[in-house]
């Protein structure tokens, strides 16, 4: 039995001690302590709803609050720093401490989290030399000049603050280029002022190889295999166990099921652990959402994009609703504790606005005469060497490519697509370019032809040991007839906020005829007579309109200049998440592009759909 009400952030401001190991056990300003997590990301949930989703992980019975620090999103620019509105780590940590929960901070620089490039900003790969997560110098200075920045924030919110713990780097065990790497990453923590306990964080398999001197090493699983933590104490005799990443449900991929992991067999591996005196962290205790292009890749035996939603069947739901999971868990930590907890928040209740049509469009070849400046270059480049944004190149998104043609012929990829391109000559579309179709055939035709290539970023990876090779758009020559395309026009694609506005005031928008064929950019106007709540975006075909039409098949959803991210009818996720915060009462825009077939309609509906359900093995 524990009793922690005293061991909160407010009661123990300007503490001296901190969080300590004595033996087995942990020790808070002297204390016996036993961290009861649970990973919730600021950058993945509304800034409305921060405080909403710490309430519940306090009447879950959890003490501790883990979030990863995005570098990708807070110098999406090199060199200029972002730290406010959804960004502000500072008011996320703040509030943290006002609601009871300590901090472990897991600033990075690499994050993983199925996140684009583990967090790391794309512009690093403008160096051809790059050598990501080892002492290559053009990361360490990148990651010094990151740190400058970061540090200054969360310093002076350790004893005077939530923070209890920073983790080094993430699971470099299973990287583990650079034997000289965590030791860069430690001191360079140290030297800008951390001064609470030290950890890293890896599977078992890279838990050897992970270690850093002066930071205690806690292990990542979600099946407890015989001897797991005994593994632990053999890396490091002596010390308390931590879980820091108990995997509580799993994230899906395009054109793959929707994972979820079993609540009574996740409760008792739980009840298991904390029976081992051990202690634990939730990943996730509450997912949320991959807005925008932020999704990251897996790539094994073959590249495979993550979806939108990062539900990952955790004990919140997408919108932070409980699920059978929290209530084990709080039943479970309760007895734990022996101490009665906090009443569980009311569930904000969800709306269902119906049917919302989508009355205009106009075409992307209409667009980017007024809208976009080319490029030229004699060579095809890639996204994020593209001469834009103060010189950091495009980070997401899509690239367009242009080249005249004379007659047509054979068009070979050799494999520089990343991830996916759509073909068309002239306007014509002609198929797709990917990882498994390398070739395509050109119709003849008379006289010079633009030959385009709208190609996709689907998300870069964010795991494995093929970060380095992560550049998007093309990354090569592309061939016609075994000669190598020259002298391209190339438009950027990112679809940003100023675009975006700037795409509402362009001439050519017209009414949408009975079938049509991206791309193109659709709008249509959401009207909310009261106050907004959640809901969610389920683009479907819409035959009551037009029984030709086959309906949305893959882009992305805008709503009041807020990118909610992609969409894909290959599933398995089928609705998008719509935050209340976002809507206004009024009038709400809602932008879509969509690469190939539209639909007229998309519904708003007050239950998600994630797709077709498989337990993880």
């Amino acid at each position: 039995r524990f009793n922690w009400s005293e061991l909160v952030p407010l009661r123990l401001w300007g503490r001296t001690l901190g969080l300590q190991t004595e033996r087995s056990q942990f020790l808070l300003e002297g204390m016996p302590f036993r961290i009861f997590g649970g990973s919730v990301h600021y950058f993945r949930v509304p800034r409305e709803y921060w405080e909403d989703r710490m309430l519940k992980m306090k009447a879950c019975g959890l003490n501790t609050l883990t979030t990863y620090v995005p570098w990708n999103l807070h110098e999406r620019d090199r060199g200029k720093f972002d730290f406010s509105r959804n960004l502000d780590l500072r008011a996320f940590l703040s509030l943290a401490a006002q609601n009871g929960l300590w901090v472990i901070l897991r600033p990075g620089p690499y994050i993983c989290s199925e996140w684009d490039l583990g967090g790391l900003p794309s512009w690093l790969l403008q160096d051809p030399e790059m050598q990501l997560r080892t002492t290559y110098k053009g990361f360490t200075e990148a990651v010094d000049a990151y740190f400058d920045h970061l540090m200054p924030i969360v310093v002076p919110l350790q004893a005077r603050g939530p923070i209890i713990a920073v983790q080094v780097e993430n699971e470099y065990g299973s990287y583990a280029k650079d034997s000289n790497y965590m030791a860069y990453v430690k001191t360079a923590l140290l030297n800008r002022g951390i001064v609470e306990m030290l950890m890293t964080s890896d599977n078992k398999n890279g838990l050897s190889y992970g270690l850093v001197e002066g930071a205690l090493a806690t292990v990542n699983f979600q099946k407890l295999e015989p001897g797991l933590l005994k593994h632990l104490d053999s890396v490091q005799r002596d010390q308390p166990k931590m879980v820091m990443e108990y995997w509580t449900g799993w994230f899906d991929n395009w054109g793959g099921p929707h994972y979820v992991f079993d609540a009574d067999e996740m409760v008792n591996t739980v009840a298991s652990v904390l029976k081992l005196g051990a202690s634990i962290n939730l990943y996730m205790f509450h997912g949320g959402t991959n807005f925008g292009f932020m999704n990251g890749a897996l790539e094994a035996d073959e590249y495979k994009s993550d979806v939108t939603s990062y539900d990952y069947d955790a004990v919140l739901t997408e919108a932070g609703d409980y699920t059978s999971k929290f209530f084990k868990l709080r039943q479970l930590f309760s007895m734990v504790i022996g101490q009665p907890l906090p009443l569980p928040p009311v569930i904000e209740s969800k709306a269902s606005y119906g049917a919302i049509l989508l009355h205009q469009y106009i075409s992307l070849w209409d667009v980017i005469p007024p809208l976009l400046q080319p490029i030229k270059s004699e060579f095809p480049i890639n996204m994020e060497n593209l001469h834009l944004n103060d010189s950091s190149g495009q980070s997401y998104g899509y690239v367009l490519y242009e080249v005249v043609i004379f007659g047509g012929g054979h068009l070979h990829s050799r494999n520089h697509v990343r991830d996916r391109a759509q073909v068309f000559v002239n306007t014509m579309y002609v198929g797709e370019l990917d990882y498994n179709t390398v070739e395509l055939s050109l119709p003849e035709g008379q006289g010079f032809r633009q030959l385009r290539l709208l190609v996709e970023n689907r998300g870069r990876v964010n795991y494995g040991l093929a970060l380095n090779e992560q550049r998007k758009g093309l990354i090569g020559d592309v061939f016609l007839n075994n000669t190598p395309l020259r002298n391209f026009k190339i438009y950027s694609l990112e679809l940003k906020p100023a675009f975006m506005k700037s795409l509402q005031h362009v001439s050519g928008w017209s009414a949408v005829p009975d079938y049509f064929v991206g791309p193109a950019f659709f709008r249509g106007r959401l009207w909310i007579e009261h106050q907004p709540q959640d809901t969610f975006l389920k683009l479907q075909a819409s035959p009551l309109f037009s029984p030709v039409q086959e309906g949305w098949e893959k882009g992305v959803v805008f709503v009041n200049g807020q990118n909610l991210g992609r969409y894909w009818k290959i599933g398995p996720q089928e609705t998008l998440y719509l935050p209340g915060p976002w809507l206004r009462k009024g009038s709400n825009e809602i932008v879509i592009f969509e690469e190939r077939t539209a639909g007229r309609i998309i519904q708003s509906v007050d239950i998600p759909y994630l797709g077709r359900t498989q337990y993880v093995d």
